[in-house]
Formats: structure tokens, C-alpha cells, sequence
């Protein structure tokens, strides 16, 4: 869930992971720019205007590679593109990157975090949300550049410059095998795919900035937060979504350039390029851009095995021949920062987020319409931090399964806790959390035949 993925170097993709993909929200942040920011769509353009475009798009790739420092290692492939075939394409594209069975399990994921209501349609929103957006694209996996027909040429420019990056960028580290790269971990791609967007924006904000170096504007990145967040209200799917779909969908953009301009900062764009060697592990890494540049000595978010939790498939779950797996991923610290952010509120997800360490989870999907079973794993900084993610969620337990039953709570510094909260629900599903030392650990919608078993299970992982 860390995201509601539409990756970077994907044509579209999934939700806890939901990351929004390089072939739509380009234009999300594209629109923003000072540049463009008051520029508005004009009429299709002409036969002339539109090779003109065609022919603007060879030099703004050698303008960007000029900038970035990435070598034109071959002819570029361009294709004028009209907004009925923009709309099949990602269409299509969707369904390429989400087969059924991801989509099935994103959708589950978010069902069963309480990020969306029952009766959400993930695929529908994802359509309308890539629709609504489009403006033009690099697509790796056609290693061609999709020019909109219907942009005005001014706009046209800055989209070329922020796509022609990713071209340059699939030209020297092939994004379409970068980004997926690590499967099953919605947090490492979220990371990835943060450096890839967030080095595009910094990259066309500097051909915005002509010859004044992005290094020396001081404020570039509140302003970008602040227009960012006013040209958002434009696009009514975005602005009506849940704010962990909305604050997924931008990370990339915000954050990534956040974490790219330190890079910069740093040591120019030789030390940003030598990024897409040793990528960033964890969205925790793009948060604090330190910790990828320069780690502490004990770091411990810095290895990719130590962001994710062992949480193999329990016995009594994998037993049942009502249930099936849907979705065994990673939230990262964008997931939960998120899930904190809409479920609690902002202000807890910025105190609490960036003591994330690690964590795992699995969805079961049951015999009933929009009937899920979560197990979730994780673990903190300490565990006062994990006592008080635990206290969170321990209160969205309570709304979400008002019929419930509270133990007393755990002594303080008590290796093992006891189940703290233990709620059901008329349809004798349970819901149970548990809180050892730096980890917090809970299941929800278990049906009344596996709890017993589950609780024991989860209470004696290693």
C-alpha cells in the first residue's frame, strides 16, 4: 500500500504501492511549474504546428542531456498522440502493467487498511485519474516519446523537457527493468521511482531557470510545495481521492525532488547520476535524503533486508478453503506516513512516520463480497515509538469494529504483550493487536474458527 503504485518506468500501476506511473502524472507536476503554471491548453494544433513539436522534441533532448549530463546514445522515437487515443492507450497500458489479480489484490489492500470503502472501484478511479492528467509521456517499455495533440506548444516545452529525461535516463540505466526491479516490495519501488521523478523535475525546473543554477534558488522547494498543492484543484478525481492516494501520487514529484536536490547539492549531476547505480532502498531514505548521502554510522534503514519483516503465511489462514491470498507486500514509511495521515491525522504522521523500520503484510480475501483478512507485521525505532503506532491503530481498530473487548493493557517494557484490544463483529470475524518490545503486530477479519490459532502464531514469530 505504500502505494497505490503508478511507477515511474510503468505505464500504470498498482495501490498500496500506489505510485503513480510515469506514463500519467507528469502533467501533475508539469502544470505547476512557474513557467507554465497560468499557460492554458489551446486548440489541436495545426499540421505545421504539430511537426514543429516533433522537430522541438530532438533539440530539447539534447538541451536536457546537456543539463543532466546523460549522453543521447540513440535516435529518439516521437509520436503524436490525440486525446481519444491517449485515453486507450493508458487504458490498455493499465491493464498490461495491473493484470486482474494485481488489481484484485491493490484493491483488497486498500479495502482492508480502511483507506477506501467497500464499494471503492480501483480500476475505474485509476482510468479516470490517468485521463484527467494526461498530457504526454515516455513510454520505456515502446522507448518512444507520446506527444498530446492538443497541448499548446509553450506547455508542450516543459513536458518534453521533464519526459526527454526519462528517455535520457532509460538510455543509460534502462528504467523498464529499474523499476521493477524489486517485486513485492511497494516501498523499494516507491523509492526508485521517487529518484527517477524527482531528478525529471529538478532537471526541467533547471531548463526553466535557463542559466541560473537550481542550486542557488534558496526557496525552490516550499514554492514548488505551494504551487504544487494550487494546481492540484484543477483536477476534481485527484482532489476528491483519499489524501493517502493523493499524498502517494505526488511523493514521487514533492519528495523525489527533495531527496534529488540534495544529491545535486552534493556533488552536480555526475553524483545524482551515480544514484541509479546504488539506488535508494526505502522511501525512509527519500524522506531523509542523509540518510542515503550520508548515513550515520549505525544507520538502520539503510539495507534492503532490514526494511522487511519475515511474515510467512499463516498455518491457520493457508488451512482455510474460504480464504486466498491477494497481496504480500510493503508499506514503507510512505505507506504508513499516509495511512497515518488520513486514518489519525497529518500532524501524528510527521511525528510518528520516520520511526519506521520495517514491515510486512498479507491480504486474504474471503467467500463474502468485500470480505478481507489482514495480517500486518511491523516494526520501529523503539519501543515507545511502537507503543504509540500501536495506541494509533489500536484506536482504528475500535471504529472500524465497534463490538469489541479490551484487556488490560501490557506492563511497561513487558517482552510479550497480551492481546491489548480483542473486538468482533456480529459476523464472528475478530480483529486482535499485540505489542513486543519495538514491534506491533495485529490481524483483522479473521473468521472466529482461526483466531485462536492466528493470535498464537503471530504472538510467537521469531
Amino acid at each position: 500500500m505504500t502505494h497505490t503504485r503508478i511507477r515511474a518506468g510503468r505505464s500504470a500501476a498498482p495501490p498500496l504501492r500506489l505510485l503513480l506511473p510515469l506514463a500519467a502524472l507528469s502533467c501533475v507536476w508539469l502544470r505547476a511549474v512557474p513557467l507554465t503554471a497560468q499557460t492554458a491548453p489551446s486548440a489541436p494544433p495545426a499540421h505545421a504546428q504539430s511537426q514543429s513539436a516533433l522537430q522541438a522534441a530532438d533539440t530539447i533532448l539534447q538541451q536536457m542531456s546537456r543539463i543532466t549530463g546523460l549522453p543521447v546514445k540513440g535516435a529518439l522515437k516521437k509520436q503524436l498522440i490525440s486525446k481519444p487515443e491517449m485515453k486507450k492507450y493508458l487504458e490498455e497500458n493499465l491493464r498490461i502493467e495491473m493484470p486482474p489479480e494485481e488489481m484484485l489484490g491493490q484493491e483488497a489492500a486498500l479495502k482492508t487498511f480502511g483507506i477506501v470503502g467497500p464499494d471503492f472501484d480501483f480500476e475505474k478511479f485509476l482510468v479516470s485519474f490517468y485521463t484527467e492528467q494526461a498530457a504526454g509521456f515516455y513510454d520505456p517499455r515502446r522507448k518512444t516519446m507520446f506527444m498530446a495533440d492538443w497541448v499548446a506548444p509553450d506547455l508542450q516545452s516543459t513536458v518534453l523537457a521533464h519526459e526527454l529525461t526519462h528517455a535520457l535516463q532509460d538510455q543509460s540505466f534502462d528504467l523498464w527493468k529499474f523499476m521493477h526491479a524489486t517485486p513485492d516490495d511497494d516501498d523499494a519501488t516507491a523509492a526508485r521511482e521517487a529518484l527517477v521523478e524527482g531528478y525529471a523535475t529538478l532537471s526541467m525546473t533547471q531548463a526553466s531557470l535557463g542559466s541560473v543554477p537550481i542550486e542557488k534558488v534558496p526557496s525552490l522547494d516550499s514554492l514548488m510545495d505551494q504551487l504544487v498543492n494550487q494546481q492540484m484543484a484543477e483536477f476534481p478525481v485527484f482532489t476528491k481521492a483519499p489524501y493517502f492516494l493523493r499524498f502517494q501520487a505526488l511523493f514521487p514529484y514533492v519528495q523525489g525532488m527533495h531527496f534529488a536536490r540534495r544529491g545535486l547539492k552534493l556533488g552536480g549531476w555526475k553524483r545524482l547520476n551515480e544514484t541509479f547505480r546504488h539506488p535508494p532502498a526505502s522511501t525512509a531514505e527519500i524522506f531523509q535524503p542523509d540518510l542515503y548521502f550520508d548515513p550515520p554510522p549505525q544507520a538502520q534503514v539503510t539495507k534492503p533486508e532490514q526494511n522487511v519483516l519475515p511474515l510467512p503465511p499463516p498455518p491457520a489462514l493457508e488451512r482455510s478453503g474460504s480464504l486466498k491470498r491477494v497481496e504480500a507486500n510493503v508499506m514503507g514509511e510512505i505507506g504508513y506516513y499516509a495511512l497515518i495521515g488520513q486514518l489519525v491525522s497529518q500532524e501524528e504522521a510527521q511525528k510518528l512516520s520516520a520511526s519506521w523500520r520495517a514491515d510486512r503484510y498479507l491480504v486474504y480475501e474471503g467467500p463474502g463480497p468485500s470480505q478481507y483478512t489482514l495480517v500486518a507485521r511491523t516494526r520501529w525505532s523503539s519501543p515507545e515509538a511502537a507503543a504509540a503506532f500501536c495506541g494509533d491503530y489500536r484506536a482504528l481498530l475500535q471504529k472500524r469494529w465497534p463490538e469489541s473487548t479490551t484487556n488490560a493493557a501490557p506492563a511497561a517494557g513487558a517482552h510479550r504483550a497480551a492481546p491489548g484490544i480483542l473486538p468482533r463483529t456480529s459476523g464472528a470475524r475478530r480483529a486482535f493487536l499485540l505489542r513486543r518490545g519495538d514491534e506491533c503486530s495485529w490481524a483483522e477479519g479473521v473468521p472466529e474458527a482461526q483466531a485462536p490459532e492466528l493470535q498464537k502464531w503471530l504472538a510467537a514469530l521469531p
